[in-house]
């Protein structure tokens, strides 16, 4: 339930996030992305019979979250200081991604995690760009150059004030800046309406933006024998936790949820509409055009 957050309110805690990211605790590394040992998303959540999984681009957004490592078992979700969640009945599995150090990865930050986890991974560094907000564009090359977002009530300047630097803790530092400055009111603007929600995809979003607000992702989309999709959503919430498959409170038993054209899609936490349904629009990244 991520705050559409702005610039006016939130200057002070990034200061307080870039320093204490910058500390003397231990560095920022890298989740061992997809290709290290454990299951993947795909593997630990089995079809029905007489389902296939939607066909995907390999190396695109959707093709990538099917291969989220999830934390073995079903442990309960921690929040981003390490307590228990109060709701320990909404997820299905916790996918093994550190949460950051403070109370920032919500709902529409961990969408944002997972995309730019994806771009990074790719080498699309060009293509990691988000806005806060405000409407200001945040952009990694501008802060791996050294820029850094200085506020004036509600206007935001970048300005050259660090040194620069490429590194993985530098980019973690970025990300835990748009968290700060970005909610999902700004991450609704940014995402394209997908007209028929029957035609759902891996790496859309579900997303009412406001304060409060609300953001799901899809991580994967199979078919049934039919034809009729069905889809599986992960969520961070508030306060800031690790990010956890969701359980569908219409079917005990199965994650899935049946795609509709129309009407309302009730979670564990939230209700959202179908018509919330969203898409990245695609990025060009080298040669590629990715979605």
């Amino acid at each position: 339930m991520t705050s559409s957050r702005s610039p006016r309110r939130v200057g002070a805690v990034l200061a307080v996030v870039v320093v204490a990211s910058a500390g003397t605790g231990p560095p920022a590394r890298p989740h061992p992305w997809p290709g290290s040992e454990g299951e993947t998303l795909s593997e630990r959540i089995a079809l029905p019979p007489g389902w296939t999984r939607l066909e995907v681009e390999a190396g695109s957004f959707g093709a990538w979250l099917r291969r989220l490592p999830l934390r073995p078992g079903r442990p309960p979700v921690r929040l981003f200081d390490g307590r228990l969640k109060a709701n320990q009945d909404a997820h299905e599995a916790v996918v093994a991604i550190d949460v950051g150090r403070g109370d920032l990865q919500q709902c529409a930050d961990a969408v944002i995690r997972l995309r730019a986890e994806w771009l990074w991974e790719h080498g699309c560094e060009a293509a990691i760009a988000f806005r806060f907000t405000s409407g200001d564009l945040a952009r990694w090359e501008a802060w791996k150059g050294g820029q850094r977002p200085r506020v004036s009530g509600s206007r935001v300047e970048w300005v050259a004030s660090a040194r620069p630097d490429g590194s993985y803790a530098s980019f973690r530092r970025y990300l835990a800046a748009v968290f700060a400055y970005a909610g999902s009111l700004s991450l609704a603007r940014e995402l394209v309406p997908v007209p028929d929600p029957l035609q759902v995809e891996p790496g859309d979003v579900f997303v009412q933006g406001g304060s409060p607000g609300h953001a799901v992702l899809v991580v994967d989309v199979a078919t049934d024998a039919e034809g009729h999709r069905w889809f599986l959503l992960v969520q961070s919430y508030m306060p800031a936790q690790e990010i956890h498959l969701l359980c569908n409170p219409a079917t005990p038993g199965s994650p899935w949820y049946a795609a509709a054209a129309a009407g309302f899609l009730a979670t564990p936490e939230w209700t959202f509409r179908f018509a919330d349904l969203r898409r990245f629009p695609p990025v060009a990244c080298g040669p590629e055009t990715w979605r």
